[in-house]
């Protein structure tokens, strides 16, 4: 910001050539000048949001397209009632205290807003305390004249007193500047919220994955204790000479499938553990566990609203929204370096050779000027700058948009996603009955003589499959539900 005189304007300003005004003038008329010069336009467009065209529904919405009243959003269920798991709700709660990047985000909105605060003081009077005590030794022979050899050559005084400053907005450059900050903290604002809408899906995500592994690992425990029962009564069976040593072979192959998968889940499940506690802020180590993974229940409709609720909702447009406004205030501020900066200037206090004489009558000293510096050549830099203002601004609005299309195929594919995984879930389930029912029959025709082994295997390896891919559709199920709540905005509370 400038508050100088012309001299000094031309060093902070580079190459311009700047008329300097000085006008003596009662402390009256001073403020009478800056309300009637402050009181002026403000240049640069100001903000209209653009027109982006909005489905009338999210594609895959049922609801809609059954042309039934639609229900309220799935987005105004808060998160603790979503799934009812009070342990998963104390993790959420953890994570919002402890998480990192929340927690840096939560700093840049503080320094947003110390940003927004230092911008706006540009717009008030800033006034500085002064104390000068200065002695020289004048030249009795310098430019100023011979000094006589009976006068003294030194010279010293001292001054103190209070410096005025203030540069008066008269074309809203100080107020484009102060929107534009404005606009920055609460794009970071909505940053921060963006991030708690992420970080609580992703607890969540990887709460379910956890839960979801822990009935994985039951399966293939139930298994492997099947596959060593079989194993057992194969061997028995063999040393009676009633099956081959074959039958034992094919036998071992289901326990050792079965205790190679609990490995791997194992370290699956360390892995979402150690994943899950950097989420919470703090180091590896075990999660608790609450309801059972058969126990949390898909809500019975996940209703998605109206597409337009978006707008309001997604932390990420409302950012991109705000990072517009801001773009657009720069180019008033680009468009005021074509006209003049005027400050009024002032000093009021006292000034003496004698140090006892300071306070009195006679020291008092003030003054009070007006300067005005406006660019006259810069070889096209004020031009150029209000033309990257512009194109940052249109930049800003293909973003806007984007994010809005964004935002509008994540929730078509978390409506799809739920959909086509339950309708998928439903057959591995019955998948799963059929296979069961399979293996039984299997080991009785076994027990009886009529099959070998190996048809029993088959029928065992099958279900175990099954049973795994059955959980891991649940989890997938309970995941879409999590991604269309994030999807449609929903938050924390």
């Amino acid at each position: 910001m400038m508050r100088a005189t012309g001299s000094d304007a031309s060093r902070t300003r580079g190459v311009v050539l700047h008329p300097a005004v000085r006008v003596a003038a009662t402390p009256v008329s001073l403020i009478l000048i800056a309300a009637l010069l402050t009181a002026s336009c403000t240049l640069g467009p100001n903000y209209k949001r653009p027109a982006v065209e909005m489905p009338a529904a999210f594609r895959g919405d049922t609801a809609a397209a059954s042309g039934q009243p639609r229900p309220d959003s799935l987005a105004d269920v808060t998160w603790a009632e979503l799934f009812q798991d009070d342990t998963l709700t104390s993790l959420v709660t953890t994570a919002l205290e402890q998480n990192f990047d929340l927690r840096m985000a939560a700093e840049r909105v503080l320094q947003a807003r110390a940003v927004l605060g230092i911008t706006r003081s540009d717009q008030f009077p800033a006034v500085n305390g002064s104390v000068v005590a200065n002695t020289a030794r004048l030249s009795r022979t310098g430019a100023g004249g011979d000094i006589p050899d009976d006068a003294s050559a030194d010279a010293s005084f001292t001054r103190i007193g209070f410096g005025f400053g203030w540069e008066l907005d008269v074309w809203g450059r100080l107020r484009r500047l102060t929107e534009a900050s404005r606009a920055q903290y609460l794009a970071t604002e909505e940053a921060r919220r963006g991030v708690v809408t992420t970080l609580v899906a992703d607890v969540t995500a990887a709460y379910l994955a956890l839960r979801a592994f822990d009935a994985e690992i039951e399966i293939a425990r139930r298994t492997r204790d099947v596959g060593a029962e079989g194993l057992r009564l194969t061997t028995a069976r063999r040393d009676r000479g009633l099956v081959s040593g074959l039958d034992v072979r094919q036998a071992e192959q289901l326990l050792y499938t079965a205790t190679g998968e609990i490995a791997g889940i194992e370290r699956s499940i360390a892995e979402t553990e150690h994943a899950l506690s950097l989420l919470l802020g703090r180091a590896p180590g075990d999660v608790p566990r609450g309801r059972s993974f058969d126990a949390f229940v898909v809500p019975p409709t996940v209703p998605a609203g109206l597409p337009s609720s978006l707008l309001e909702r997604r932390p990420d447009i409302r950012q991109a929204e705000q990072e517009l406004v801001a773009a657009n205030a720069q180019i008033g501020v680009a468009k005021a370096e074509y006209f003049p900066r005027i400050s009024l200037t002032g000093f009021f206090g006292t000034e003496s050779s004698a140090l006892s004489d300071l306070l009195s009558a006679p020291a008092r000293t003030w003054s009070a000027g007006v300067a005005a510096a406006a660019p006259l050549f810069n070889a096209g830099r004020t031009r150029n700058n209000v033309q990257l203002a512009e194109a940052v601004q249109r930049e800003a609005v293909v973003n806007y948009q984007r994010v809005i299309y964004v935002a509008l195929r994540e929730v078509a594919d978390a409506l799809a996603a739920y959909r086509k995984t339950a309708e998928q879930r439903a057959e591995q389930a019955r998948l799963v009955e059929a296979l069961r029912q399979s293996a039984g029959l299997s080991n009785q025709r076994y027990q009886g003589g009529l099959d070998s082994y190996l048809q029993v295997l088959d029928a065992q390896r099958s279900l175990f499959q099954g049973e795994l891919d059955l959980a891991r559709l649940r989890w997938e199920e309970l995941t879409s539900i999590v991604q269309l709540y994030r999807a449609l905005g929903g938050g924390w509370t």
